[in-house]
């Protein structure tokens, strides 16, 4: 197998797998760690002969993998959705980053060049102090660092609640407690609506493929009732999904769609997806009709 990236692009994958995860760690790790070193670095003179220069490395480093985070980001979202929260905050911090490692490098160069001419015109062995500019520089640089360091914990959060919030949310106690009822309910839905049994039915096997549209609407009563891995029903914006087929089939996994059964799922929906791209257009061929 391979170990370079698809023909599908250079961000998209890589030996089968995603790039993004495995470029992201590398940001969300060296990024914030090269960020606190040179907050270390400009208020510790001493640190600086030692760690200057590895850390502008590391922060150019780490802005470079924030960059390549993004653009696999955007590959994979193609592929399973756009996390709206997440990937807004994917696309400040490679600017962030950025703005902190020019800012480091050039107040790196000006402290320099200050103690070099401090030593040429005879000080006493006394460290040099930093000049004005030297200072505001630093102080620029500590401001970003902190910056840094709040965008790499929202974009690390986000990323995690997208991918894991609704699978964890799916398998608590208070979730488990109520499966037994919703599949007890589901069967009565056949013969107490008539008027809706060829849609009950078609949700109870996992196979079958929901009609786009049904002349009557649905209460959110009746879609609770439809809330297990057997008979899956969700609404979104308004609209009523029998998503049962594609717990299998979701590319995240079915833990993010178990965990919209029998609920209004707009609000995760759009989070993980947004409101526009292929997601939502997937989504369309599960409508069964519309909230009464």
């Amino acid at each position: 197998m391979p170990f370079f990236a698809s023909d599908s692009g250079l961000f998209d994958t890589i030996s089968g797998l995603p790039v993004h995860p495995l470029v992201v760690h590398v940001a969300v790790i060296v990024l914030p760690l090269s960020a606190l070193a040179f907050v270390a670095i400009v208020l510790v003179r001493r640190l600086r002969r030692s760690y200057g220069w590895l850390t502008l490395l590391g922060l150019f480093a780490g802005t470079a993998a924030a960059v390549a985070a993004k653009e696999s980001g955007e590959a994979l979202a193609k592929r399973v959705g756009t996390p709206a929260t997440h990937a807004s905050y994917g696309d400040l911090l490679p600017l962030i980053g950025a703005v902190l490692a020019i800012v480091a490098l050039v107040w790196m160069v000006m402290q320099r060049q200050s103690a070099r001419r401090a030593a040429g015109a005879g000080a006493s062995g006394e460290p040099a102090r930093d000049s004005g500019a030297v200072k505001v520089l630093g102080a620029a640089g500590i401001v970003a660092a902190g910056a840094t360091l709040v965008m790499t914990v929202l974009v690390g959060h986000s990323g995690a609640e997208a991918v894991w919030g609704n699978r964890i949310a799916s398998t608590t106690p208070a979730a488990a407690s109520s499966t037994p009822s919703a599949t007890s309910a589901a069967p009565s839905t056949t013969t107490a609506t008539p008027s809706t049994s060829a849609a009950t039915t078609a949700a109870a096997a996992p196979t079958s493929t929901a009609p786009a549209t049904t002349a009557g609407g649905y209460t959110l009563a009746q879609v609770q009732q439809h809330a297990t891995a057997s008979s899956c029903w969700t609404v979104v914006s308004g609209g009523v999904y029998d998503v049962t087929s594609w717990i299998a089939q979701h590319p995240g996994g079915s833990g993010p769609i178990l965990g919209l059964c029998g609920k209004d799922g707009t609000a995760a929906f759009a989070a993980q997806h947004g409101t526009v791209g292929r997601a939502v257009n997937e989504l369309k061929q599960f409508k069964i009709g519309s909230v009464a």
